[in-house]
């Protein structure tokens, strides 16, 4: 296992119950994630954040809540990703953007329907960021608003996967 983790950041929008979803083909299988990706070369987190949702939906994302930092050491690739997972709301939707490479389409899903596609989830990650939203863990974003890919690797993670 390599010694950093991969840093990335993932949005969790909600409206009326339903979370934005993008299903992504990774390694010639369709799977379901939040909007991700990783954090580029001195990006900060919320830039980072901001992007990948316009990037993988179509749709503007205004982070509000830090969700939490999770890590996650993927046993089949045996290397480690650092999560930072933040909430908001989305707006000013696109409809004529070109999707990023290797996203099919956007979704709009319950957690039960979510936990439906269990055996389709990219990572455990998904339902736990579910879970914990729904539990009211987001906090404020001073804590790891100034953070860049240099700075994130050294923040201690909330919980472990």
């Amino acid at each position: 296992m390599s010694r950093a983790p991969d840093v990335t950041v993932a949005a969790i929008a909600e409206t009326a119950g339903r979370f934005l979803i993008v299903e992504e083909r990774i390694n010639h299988r369709l799977v379901f994630n939040q909007p991700a990706g990783h954090v580029e070369r001195g990006e900060s987190l919320l830039a980072a954040i901001v992007r990948e949702v316009r990037e993988e939906t179509a749709w503007q994302f205004e982070p509000r809540g830090l969700l939490g930092v999770y890590l996650w050491r993927n046993p089949s690739a045996r290397r480690a990703t650092l999560r930072f997972a933040f909430t908001g709301p989305v707006r000013n939707h696109d409809a004529a953007q070109r999707l990023d490479h290797g996203i099919v389409r956007t979704h709009w899903l319950s957690a039960p329907e979510l936990a439906a596609r269990s055996g389709q989830l990219r990572s455990p990650l998904v339902m736990r960021c579910i879970e914990d939203y729904l539990a009211g863990a987001a906090r404020d974003l001073a804590a790891v608003g100034g953070l860049t890919l240099e700075t994130a690797a050294s923040v201690t993670p909330t919980a472990q996967l």
